[in-house]
């Protein structure tokens, strides 16, 4: 179990580390070496997902780790609470960045090669309620971003719970 204190409430993660033992290896070191100390969820949408895990305050990119095999074909869908791997178009681009579906995103889930969707490696399992507020902060475009939050929403620290 993980804990994520921000600044607008706490939230807690379970890792699905049978299913996605590959992104849930990668997500547990970057909690260990504190590389979420500090983030910025930088990407919120309404009725999509709340995105974080790359960008410190300013939309300053933080250095990450080597890219991940994805996941995407575990058989775990993109539900409302559910984790997964952030990426760009390449398939197997994801390093620290995750997302929470804030519904349930059929469409991003893997249905074959010419789909083939983001790996989903976990759930909230308390704290939605401070997914949802998250998700409701005003947003603005910077440093060539859309959806960025006006006032930065920042996970203080992550850890796993003892």
């Amino acid at each position: 179990m993980l804990v994520f204190e921000t600044n607008l409430g706490t939230f807690e993660v379970e890792l699905f580390e049978k299913e996605a033992p590959i992104s849930s290896a990668n997500f547990l070191s970057y909690v260990d070496d504190g590389f979420f100390d500090g983030v910025i969820f930088h990407r919120v949408i309404p009725g999509f997902m709340i995105q974080g895990g790359g960008f410190e305050p300013g939309m300053k990119q933080k250095k990450t780790k080597d890219p991940i095999k994805n996941e995407a074909t575990n058989g775990v869908k993109n539900e409302r609470g559910t984790l997964s791997m952030a990426r760009t178009n390449v398939v197997d681009s994801a390093t620290a960045q995750f997302f929470v579906n804030l519904v349930d995103n059929e469409f991003l889930d893997h249905t074959g090669p010419s789909n083939y969707g983001y790996a989903v490696f976990g759930k909230v399992s308390s704290g939605m309620d401070v997914i949802d507020q998250i998700a409701k902060v005003s947003t603005t475009n910077r440093a060539g971003h859309q959806n960025v939050p006006a006032s930065d929403v920042t996970i203080t620290k992550a850890y796993r719970k003892k």
